[in-house]
């Protein structure tokens, strides 16, 4: 017996990345509200005359529909459900820097409703001429929680003691902050002040930003394995 095909019908979506596949096709990622991450073949989008040559675009937003099984499906119907939202230079570099993100740490067929609200206020912050830094630590951490590897920086590792903010404390992947005294000096070392503004989203100050960066990359670098994100490279060269 022959298994039914999955048949999607007008979801919301994201356009991740786009990338031609074969003549005349595109292979598309795409960041759904209730499906999460789907593949999707788009036959025929490369052609002049297509119906969708100009609208499969990452950061778009799309109502989409879609069929198929396995993990990559075919593309049936897509069209515009808003404005795409003009970006450019640093802007621009932090959206696709966030689309790598996404594609690195989530799975196809995976649903991540609130990640979805996560990405379109991460746009909507770079579209709107929201700091670029404040946007992507939000969304770093955002991202962090959903997939499982949520930050716990309010209590010393193991314990209930409170952090305390004259203090220094340094993060140990996959357990969180401990004392500073009783690690490798050379760890990574954040005063429980810093710690307890990431923890509630408070950026404005430029010792935070800093922290927060230092932190976040250290532990998305941890849960990477040791793969690069292509986009980071681009934003170092650009001084970002």
């Amino acid at each position: 017996m022959t298994a039914k095909d999955d048949r999607v019908d007008m979801e919301t979506a994201y356009l991740l990345h786009v990338r031609p596949w074969r003549e005349t096709s595109q292979l598309v990622e795409a960041l759904s509200q209730q499906h999460g991450r789907v593949g999707l073949v788009a036959r025929g989008s490369r052609r002049p005359r297509s119906r969708w040559a100009n609208l499969l675009q990452p950061f778009r937003p799309l109502y989409v529909s879609w069929s198929g099984r396995g993990g990559l499906h075919t593309l049936r119907a897509a069209e515009s459900s808003g404005e795409l939202g003009a970006m450019s230079g640093k802007r621009l570099m932090a959206g696709y820097y966030i689309n790598e993100l996404i594609l690195e740490f989530t799975h196809r067929g995976d649903p991540h409703p609130a990640l979805f609200a996560h990405y379109a206020a991460a746009l909507a912050g770079l579209t709107n001429q929201e700091d670029v830094e404040m946007v992507l630590r939000r969304f770093e951490i955002a991202l962090l929680n959903e997939v499982g590897y949520g930050l716990t920086l309010g209590c010393v590792a193991g314990t209930q003691e409170a952090l305390r903010p004259d203090r220094e404390y340094g993060y140990l992947m996959d357990r969180g902050p401990v004392a500073a005294d009783t690690i490798d000096a050379d760890g990574l070392v954040l005063s429980g002040s810093i710690l307890l503004a990431i923890e509630a989203g408070d950026f404005h100050s430029e010792p935070v930003r800093r922290g927060a960066k230092r932190l976040l990359r250290a532990i998305l670098n941890h849960h990477l394995g040791g793969r690069r994100l292509k986009t980071r490279d681009v934003m170092a060269s650009m001084r970002f």
